[in-house]
């Protein structure tokens, strides 16, 4: 090793390293879609409150949206139809946050359900096409499961513009339940891993709350059982 090279990976990895980690991420968009909607985690407590975080909260929707579509157009699925759907929604809800109109926002909750769902539907297809488990599939399962998650979170939305108090919790059980709210409740239900401390109590909420289990339960089972048993299979090949 000279001494370019030393100094280099003196302060950790070396810059080739770093730079062909940097290649394999944007070959994956996959990767960057999942980096990206877990920062959204983290993201939105702090921009859901008050309109100017609500406009910067618009914003990071549309850098999920473009990524999604970037990723619907690796697979068979129909870009125009994602920006389609995603096109409407955004307008929608720029016009929601620019004029506060209330009547706008059950339209842009179910296009973006329904833009979310198609873009999830397209990478299970693409995962399901192969027989063989790569990189980018592996990164795609969870980006699904993200899409997924962000769909029915959606839905939520949707549920409690239509029908006001749909959602309950411990605390302020009345008032209408935050985007994190709802968005952790998803998280919850499509992992099966219980329900937490917000509730759906009207038959049409826990209708959408059981479709999500029952959804959850089957990504598991029939999608990323597979892919383990693919990933399994290529080790002992």
């Amino acid at each position: 090793m000279n001494d370019i090279d030393a100094r280099a990976s003196a302060g950790g990895m070396p810059r080739f390293t770093r730079l062909r980690w940097l290649v394999r991420i944007i070959r994956h968009p996959s990767a960057i879609l999942l980096l990206v909607q877990l920062s959204g985690l983290l993201l939105y407590p702090f921009i859901e409150h008050t309109r100017p975080a609500r406009a910067l909260f618009g914003a990071f929707g549309v850098l999920v949206l473009g990524l999604a579509i970037s990723m619907v157009r690796r697979t068979r699925g129909r870009a125009w139809i994602s920006a389609g759907i995603a096109l409407p929604a955004v307008l929608l809800n720029v016009l929601d946050l620019t004029l506060d109109m209330p009547p706008l926002r059950p339209w842009w909750a179910a296009l973006e359900a329904v833009f979310y769902f198609y873009a999830a539907g397209c990478l299970i297809a693409y995962m399901l096409g192969d027989r063989r488990a790569t990189t980018d599939e592996l990164f795609a399962a969870g980006a699904t499961f993200t899409l997924l998650v962000w769909a029915f979170t959606y839905v939520f939305v949707l549920c409690q513009t239509l029908q006001p108090g749909c959602f309950a919790a411990a605390v302020n059980p009345q008032a209408p339940r935050s985007w994190t709210e709802l968005l952790f409740l998803s998280f919850a239900l499509l992992s099966s891993t219980g329900i937490g401390d917000v509730i759906p109590i009207t038959v049409h909420a826990r209708a959408a709350a059981s479709l999500e289990m029952f959804a959850g339960v089957m990504y598991i089972a029939l999608v990323v059982s597979r892919l383990i048993g693919l990933t399994l299979l290529r080790r002992g090949e």
